[in-house]
């Protein structure tokens, strides 16, 4: 599956941004999803999973209450809803997608197969 996520952009401290990530090649609803996020200095972390099927979701701490994750299978997509956006959230967001036969969600790096390009986001104070 090809990934390509697109959205990003600069916002003041408090806005929102919605993030898409578009898949293309194969059956997007075998593949867990997630976001992760990679800001200057610092090493990619998790932000946000869902399962297959969209019925559970997992979040970093960092980001509870502000940013919501969903996905649209039939339109082969998945969101990310950030909300009351912090300068911290500044980072370069990516997708990740894995074939998964069960409904877990996968929090992990090392667990996803294909990743998108990154989309910077920009908060300003």
């Amino acid at each position: 599956v090809q990934l390509q996520a697109f959205g990003g952009g600069s916002v003041q401290a408090g806005g929102s941004l919605r993030l898409s990530c578009a898949a293309s090649g194969s059956a997007f609803s075998n593949y867990a999803a997630g976001w992760f996020r990679q800001g200057p200095g610092k090493e990619r972390e998790f932000v946000a999973a869902i399962s297959r099927a969209g019925t559970r979701r997992s979040y970093a701490d960092s980001v509870k209450g502000r940013f919501t994750v969903s996905r649209d299978n039939a339109a082969t997509r998945v969101f990310l809803q950030m909300n009351s956006l912090e300068p911290e959230d500044t980072a370069v967001y990516y997708c990740a997608a894995h074939q998964t036969v069960t409904g877990a969600v996968l929090v992990s790096d090392d667990q996803y197969q294909y990743w998108g390009q990154g989309t910077q986001v920009t908060v300003s104070s």
